[in-house]
């Protein structure tokens, strides 16, 4: 049975629970990602990717169309009025593709908002791909507002398309798109929201909002792995920029014609594995109750996490009025405090966690998403408490 491929066997059925409990301390051993993605997926969307497939198989092509189909949906979109168009690569090669697309190559101007790292990164994408663009910096730790868009667009009347990151995950901070972008729609601007932390974890109305791309990605909310992002885009908008591509590879327009004009079929070699996951992770963020319950559940888990460290003595970065349920970001507790050495203490405890990316005070950041759950969140406080009491020899709070 051993060579058969057995992975275990038990003669009487008095073996079967101390080997029930042996699985699950193994599971216990793998440790939770607490990161803005890659995220902890569940046991079965990593099943998924034992079976190989084919690009070419009608069944592989009918269930793209089907998460492009579902995409929409959790959008709150109408099919005839939005697409969902899938791109090999990170999420950073869905946002080159898209603003490479997207932006004719004469006449047309980008504004980019940016307060975070991410932000950054589509000024720079800009800048390899020569798209003329104007920059309204905020500080990390604020919100963009509208105020501060208008204000740029009166000094730039130029600008023919607006960016802004909705969770920028350098702080966690959850940007007010529900007040920027309708109000930029309605003077005719091409509206784009990198909403690559927030999709499928936060509500998001890309009809009552008017939004012309979104940009979200595989392994983010929606509880997939890394493999291909994805660009919920208006229909009418983007079937205007046939020709604008910078890029074979990256072609938006000439990936969404080959989507729909040979039924799901992807221009080049595609991530098949991470597609078949990915279908798993939206067949279990409906089991869960759609969006509107996970997002309870990584508000919970956020809550917890906020309170808990507060307790213990660590500041936030970021006012908790523009915090995002997706990451947290905060202040070494100490000038001397050892960010390595508090990593490898959580790691070796079954937890993975991300150090900081704000520029101004020296911080770590802590997931709230993924498949996590308040008690894995209140085992990593407990965590905390006695690394910060004994290792730090710090007093905690009541």
């Amino acid at each position: 049975m051993k060579e058969a491929g057995a992975d275990e066997i038990i003669n009487n059925i008095a073996d079967l629970i101390p080997l029930i409990e042996s699985i699950d301390d193994q599971q216990h051993e793998i440790p939770l990602l607490l990161t803005p993605g890659p995220l902890t997926t569940s046991r079965t969307v990593k099943e998924t990717m034992l079976i190989d497939h084919g690009t070419w198989d009608d069944d592989y092509k009918e269930l793209t169309q089907w998460v492009r189909h579902e995409l929409v949906a959790i959008g709150n979109a109408s099919e005839d009025n939005y697409t969902a168009v899938l791109m090999q690569g990170s999420g950073s090669f869905g946002v080159e593709a898209m603003l490479g697309t997207a932006i004719p190559k004469q006449n047309a101007t980008l504004l980019i908002a940016a307060n975070g790292a991410y932000g950054e990164r589509m000024i720079e994408i800009a800048d390899y791909l020569a798209i003329p663009h104007v920059v309204l910096q905020v500080p990390e730790d604020q919100a963009v507002t509208l105020a501060a868009v208008e204000e740029t667009l009166a000094a730039h009347p130029e600008v023919t398309h607006f960016a802004v990151v909705h969770c920028e995950t350098t702080t966690g901070i959850l940007n007010p798109i529900e007040t920027i972008i309708p109000a930029l729609a309605d003077k005719g601007i091409i509206t784009i929201v990198d909403a690559m932390s927030s999709f499928g974890g936060v509500p998001i109305d890309l009809e009552k909002l008017h939004v012309d791309y979104l940009i979200t990605s595989s392994n983010k909310c929606v509880q997939g792995v890394p493999g291909f992002s994805i660009v919920l885009a208006k229909k009418t908008t983007l079937q205007e920029t046939e020709g604008n591509a910078r890029s074979l590879a990256l072609d938006l327009y000439q990936q969404y014609r080959t989507f729909e004009d040979h039924d799901g079929k992807w221009r080049f070699t595609s991530p098949t594995h991470v597609v078949y996951a990915f279908a798993e992770a939206l067949r279990e963020l409906e089991q869960e109750g759609g969006v509107t319950a996970r997002t309870h559940r990584y508000h919970t888990n956020e809550t917890l996490l906020q309170e808990g460290m507060q307790k213990l003595g660590y500041e936030l970065v970021i006012n908790q009025n523009v915090q995002s349920p997706i990451i947290t970001s905060f202040k070494y507790p100490t000038t001397s405090f050892n960010f390595r050495a508090f990593y490898e203490y959580l790691k070796e405890r079954g937890f993975i966690i991300y150090p900081g990316k704000v520029s101004k005070c020296d911080s770590f950041r802590i997931g709230n998403i993924g498949e996590v759950s308040a008690d894995d969140i209140n085992r990593l406080l407990n965590l905390i408490k006695t690394y910060t009491k004994e290792k730090l020899q710090l007093p905690i709070g009541s």
